[in-house]
């Protein structure tokens, strides 16, 4: 049977790539079908989403994601491969891209001040690495945590990290902040002359902190700690990988109190 909204979009990509290219600069850039279905699973707000075989996607979400898959054949509008790859700067292995709305930062500051809390906040101390910090989203959207909050230069919201974060930026507050704007709560810093995580309960209402991958904890989050927190580790070993330190500390705190929702 034909689908009278598919041919129409296959007929006139105009409106959409027109619409894309409105957007794009003050957009969030979802790129590919994992980023856009979790944006939709989590409420996002997108107002364009393209795909170089809709057929194929909606296949996809048939398969992956049956929840939305009727939302996404409504959103999804089929491009030429061409124009889908022209107005992507990296073209994902799916085809598919779109542009969501993001969250106020009103709200998203009110989410991570509010008290008392259910689960910790995890705080990105000036980190360097765009991949890790969309890992160490997806990992906080995975364990429930409140939010993530990155310190120093780097953009949270960057297209590189919502890729990484595989669109779960949408299922947390993400918020680059000082370390004298953080929200309230205790800090948990993790630092190799900390005490041993494992003789400790980390409390729901936790600021867990992460330094940067090349120099460790700022003098300003280390002054601000309440507790300096040591991940066990090999003698000679140097360190962790960001992502890998991060969930080692929140399922610590799940498998002793914590869960997700």
């Amino acid at each position: 049977m034909n689908d009278p909204a598919r041919t129409a979009r296959s007929e006139d990509p105009a409106g959409p790539v027109a619409a894309w290219r409105r957007l794009a600069d003050g957009a969030v850039l979802l790129d590919g079908f994992h980023a856009l279905k979790h944006a939709v699973r989590f409420g996002a707000e997108v107002p364009v989403a393209i795909a170089a075989d809709r057929g194929a996607a909606l296949a996809l979400a048939g398969e992956l994601a049956p929840d939305v898959r009727e939302a996404l054949a409504a959103l999804l509008t089929e491009v030429p491969e061409g124009t889908y790859a022209a107005l992507v700067p990296r073209p994902h292995p799916t085809g598919v891209a779109a542009l969501a709305v993001r969250p106020s930062r009103a709200g998203s500051l009110a989410k991570l001040a509010h008290t008392p809390r259910t689960a910790p906040v995890v705080v990105l101390d000036n980190p360097r690495n765009l991949g890790n910090a969309g890992a160490v989203i997806r990992l906080a959207a995975g364990f429930g945590a409140t939010g993530v909050v990155t310190t120093g230069t780097l953009d949270p919201w960057h297209p590189t990290v919502v890729r990484g974060g595989a669109g779960l930026h949408f299922a947390t507050a993400v918020e680059r902040l000082t370390v004298e704007e953080l929200p309230p709560g205790p800090v948990f810093a993790l630092d190799p002359e900390g005490e041993d995580i494992r003789s400790l309960r980390l409390p729901d209402d936790a600021l867990l902190a992460f330094g940067s991958e090349r120099s460790g904890l700022s003098p300003e989050l280390r002054a601000r700690a309440d507790h300096l927190v040591a991940l066990p580790m090999r003698p000679q070993v140097s360190s962790y990988n960001l992502a890998t330190s991060v969930a080692m500390t929140l399922y610590h705190w799940s498998a002793t109190g914590g869960a997700p929702a």
